[in-house]
């Protein structure tokens, strides 16, 4: 007699093993017409399943977020009969859903291609249309292995050799067609919707092995309806406007090039960027009390030893053999272990801490080729980097302090929110249990002092210490995890850190390992996007350009550009022989956010006609107006008089 606990709190009596589909129906028509799946003691399950026991039941709708995995899934699923309808002989392998979609990876001697798409993606509105149910069958492993190989699916039946002998071996049908599968899955291809798309082919070797077969993966993304879809579909197209790399490319910031695979060459316009972000962080730093530092690039192994990284992080670090010396360094690939021995330095006493020590530290990780991504996924980066060591009772009040401080400087740029992470241990670590349980104790207290709300994200944490993660929203809502505040016990024991308390005996300091750009590379990437190239004027490379629509007014443009310049402003001057709205188009692709037009009436009365990026309307004013307005707007926020 099973009871099922629902999530309202009521508990349901049935006098037998029930299924999803019973219960549902038992609450009520509109329940059972809703719900696709369930989710029993917080597993998710076919509706279908059978219920024996005592349980909590959760029913899964549309409208539910968990319910996008599993059209993604099913989506898969259904990918592969079409392809397989449409061109026999084609072997299926693996189709997980994974963000925003689905891959299937096929084995056949003609790869597809984006032309193949429209025929499939009809085929699989068929196959959903049907409404073929998903039925659960579970097989001996090796009538299993027998059942594909007389299918010809090789790759299948590799799979279910490969298995643990412990795996219990599901299959799952849809109408006629059946694949490998643990599930769970919806109750009907119908269930899937029409809210797909076929997006792209790449080639994937089996297994992800060079040595295997080349396989042709298709992508797909599908959603709960057509406006989700709709709305991705807008989001991939804005995305692409937005492409820190074209927009790199095209304001002259910066390139990358094979010669130096993973570093960027800041161009002049782009390290202006890079300055003016940096230059703001460290004021914001030195108002805040960091004492700013710089620790060498090249490290002894010895200390990555130490520290732990050689054995937990060795093969994202960049190593140099010394051969006449038979030493090997490392290029760093974090500051940490270099701050622990600036704080080593003489005798240090409980009336120091807090001590917030920062650098912008270039670092280096290796990163595969495959991986790097223009300035957003680099191998050779700098971080906004920073340590606090402190007592166990100073965390609480620094998370306050650093999170007031990321939180205004994320405004500053233009990001009014954020969401946290809380990573917890990883299964590879340094440190006892005792010292991990102390650890996520201290920050959960901290979090919960800093009126920190966070969602977890479990085993990601760093070795050393479990860590917050502040994801960003940008303009077309996308997240960008960016800020970290860790918790370290481990670091400063394995490094012999120490400072003299009140009660004259030695004790460990606590580190706060924090950053709040992350990697400079990456966040401008971010700006960049966010901003489709278009920065406020305080962050803009060039502010503004003075441009004349007769030679007449040159001297007069070099005038304007003088007094604009003395503000503070960055100006540059465009006297050519081009006619004006030549000019204004070509400044406007450059992202130039202040056209200053002049002309002889400009020159005789001493006004300027400011025209803003993306506008059309002209503000004629007196050349001191346009001086102060432009200047008063240049000002980074952190130094504005209204700043409250």
């Amino acid at each position: 007699m099973p009871a099922i606990t629902l999530p309202d709190g009521s508990v349901r009596q049935f006098d037998a093993p029930v299924t999803g589909t019973t219960v549902a129906e038992a609450i009520g028509p509109g329940l059972a017409r809703a719900a696709l799946a369930m989710k029993v003691d917080g597993k998710p399950v076919d509706i279908s399943t059978e219920i024996d026991q005592d349980a909590h039941v959760v029913f899964i709708t549309r409208r539910d977020i968990d319910a996008l995995e599993m059209i993604r899934h099913d989506a898969a699923h259904v990918l592969a009969e079409a392809v397989q309808e449409l061109f026999p002989g084609t072997q299926v392998t693996i189709g997980p859903s994974i963000e925003n979609g689905f891959y299937y990876d096929f084995a056949r001697n003609d790869p597809f291609t984006p032309e193949d798409f429209a025929p499939i993606e009809a085929k699989m509105r068929e196959i959903v249309a049907r409404g073929a149910r998903f039925e659960r069958q579970v097989m001996d492993r090796e009538e299993a292995i027998a059942f594909f190989q007389a299918k010809g699916e090789k790759y299948k039946a590799q799979l279910i050799e490969d298995l643990p002998r412990s795996e219990v071996i599901t299959l799952y049908r849809q109408g006629e067609w059946i694949d490998l599968c643990r599930g769970p899955h919806l109750r009907t291809t119908a269930d899937i919707g029409t809210a797909f798309k076929l997006m792209k082919v790449a080639g994937a070797y089996w297994r992800g092995d060079h040595r295997n077969a080349m396989l042709s993966r298709i992508y797909g993304t599908a959603w709960r309806d057509q406006k989700e879809l709709d709305a991705y579909l807008h989001q991939l197209e804005e995305a692409e406007r937005r492409d820190h790399r074209r927009i790199g490319k095209d304001m002259g910031l910066f390139h990358i090039q094979e010669e130096a695979v993973g570093s960027v060459f800041w161009h002049p316009k782009g390290w202006k960027l890079y300055r003016t972000a940096e230059t703001y962080m460290r004021r914001r730093l030195d108002a805040s009390g960091y004492q700013e530092v710089k620790t060498p690039q090249l490290v002894d192994r010895i200390l990555w030893e130490k520290s732990g990284h050689w054995e937990n992080y060795r093969q994202n670090m960049f190593i140099a053999h010394v051969e006449d010396e038979d030493k090997s360094l490392a290029l760093k690939p974090m500051n940490c272990p270099c701050h622990v021995q600036i704080f080593r330095q003489g005798l240090r006493s409980y009336r120091e801490l807090p001590l917030r020590m920062a650098e912008f530290g270039a670092c280096h990780r290796y990163e595969p080729s495959g991986a790097l991504h223009g300035i957003m996924r680099v191998r050779a980066f700098t971080q906004d980097d920073a340590h606090i060591f402190c007592t166990e009772a100073q965390i609480a009040p620094e998370t306050v302090r650093f999170v007031e401080l990321l939180s205004s400087i994320y405004r500053d740029f233009g990001f009014e929110s954020f969401r946290v992470k809380f990573s917890d241990r990883p299964e590879a670590r340094s440190g006892s249990d005792d010292v991990w349980d102390q650890a996520e104790a201290a920050l959960k207290e901290a979090c919960a002092t800093a009126g920190v709300e966070y969602e977890l994200n479990p085993g990601e944490g760093a070795f050393y210490g479990p860590k917050l993660e502040f994801v960003l929203r940008d303009a077309i809502g996308r997240d960008w995890q960016c800020g970290t505040l860790q918790v370290d016990f481990v670091l400063p024991e394995r490094l012999d850190a120490e400072y003299v308390a009140e009660d004259g005996a030695r004790h460990r300091p606590v580190m706060l390992h924090r950053a709040i750009l992350g990697s400079f590379e990456r966040f401008l990437g971010i700006l960049i996007e966010q901003y489709a190239g278009r920065f406020p004027l305080w962050l803009a490379p060039v502010q503004a350009v003075v441009a004349t629509i007769v030679s007449d007014a040159d001297a007069y443009a070099e005038e304007v550009a003088t007094a604009l310049t003395k503000a503070g402003l960055t100006v540059r001057t465009d006297l050519t022989n081009q006619k004006i709205n030549a000019k204004v188009r070509e400044h406007s692709l450059l992202h130039v956010p202040v056209l200053a037009v002049v002309g002889r009436k400009e020159a005789e009365t001493r006004t300027v006609a400011l025209r803003r990026l993306g506008g059309s309307a002209q503000d004629v004013v007196s050349l001191e107006e346009a001086v102060a307005r432009l200047a008063a707007e240049a000002t980074p926020p952190d130094l504005r008089a209204d700043r409250v």
